[in-house]
């Protein structure tokens, strides 16, 4: 149950339209509901101030369907899935129609609608590369999906440092920046920098043989010199977009200069 959803309820018996005996059966409310093959955390929302994600990875169509399906019955209004197979997505349209969309680059479902901006400022998500675009976009899309307002810079690695450069003012004045790179993995450093906010680099399995899948660029961004940058797993776009949302909202928190 999210807080808004428990807010409701308190306003409703403040208002005699709900006797408490009432509100106590529905805050009584199974925390889960236990699908066989999952367990979906209905009061997820309530500890971290978002809605427990599907892992797609894995996973059945229909155990896809199934927890999305609970997650919505449990009040979610916006589901984010991850790293969907073609065969989930078809049974996802088919069975929800235009409730839900498909974005193909980073393999990301959302069902229900996106939620308006809440957090304190701008997340910018800067790629090094096109080919970076998939972790990027799903750092972007779980942001926006989480309530962020999502700013992208993309194709601005350090093989052409001008068009990083061209992009000072959005960097200067972002609340918390992604940043997405292969190969060395340069671009975190060179961002860590610049900016005043946290950093959080993604590194990439992008690159020639001597990247070893994205080991290159983990340790590049392990070992940057620019204090304030944080490190997720190659390609944890995810996890990347996850954290700079709870930066985003940490209450008390001062609005980046806009």
């Amino acid at each position: 149950m999210e807080s808004d959803a428990i807010e409701k309820i308190l306003e409703s018996v403040a208002a005699g339209e709900t006797t408490p005996a009432e509100a106590l059966l529905s805050l009584k409310k199974e925390p889960f509901t236990d699908l066989g093959y999952a367990k979906v955390d209905h009061h997820r929302a309530l500890r971290q101030n978002a809605t427990e994600v599907i892992y797609g990875e894995g996973k059945t169509p229909d155990q896809i369907r199934g927890i999305a399906e609970s997650l919505q019955q449990g009040g979610a209004e916006t589901v984010l899935i991850t790293r969907m197979k073609a065969e989930a997505v078809s049974l996802m349209v088919s069975h929800f129609a235009d409730d839900f969309t498909y974005f193909d680059i980073p393999r990301v479902g959302l069902l229900g609608r996106m939620p308006e901006p809440t957090g304190n400022g701008t997340i910018v998500v800067a790629a090094a590369g096109t080919s970076d675009m998939y972790a990027a976009e799903e750092a972007a899309l779980t942001a926006e999906a989480l309530g962020n307002r999502v700013q992208r810079l993309y194709d601005v690695g350090v093989a052409g440092l001008h068009r990083l450069l061209a992009h000072m003012d959005d960097i200067m004045q972002a609340q918390v920046i992604i940043t997405v790179a292969g190969m060395e993995g340069a671009l975190a450093s060179v961002v860590g920098g610049m900016a005043s906010c946290p950093v959080i680099a993604v590194p990439t399995s992008v690159g020639y043989g001597a990247s070893f899948g994205g080991l290159s660029a983990l340790l590049s961004m392990l070992n940057s010199c620019a204090s304030g940058t944080s490190v997720v797993n190659i390609d944890n776009g995810f996890g990347a977009g996850f954290q700079a949302h709870l930066i985003n909202h940490l209450p008390g928190a001062a609005p980046a200069q806009q």
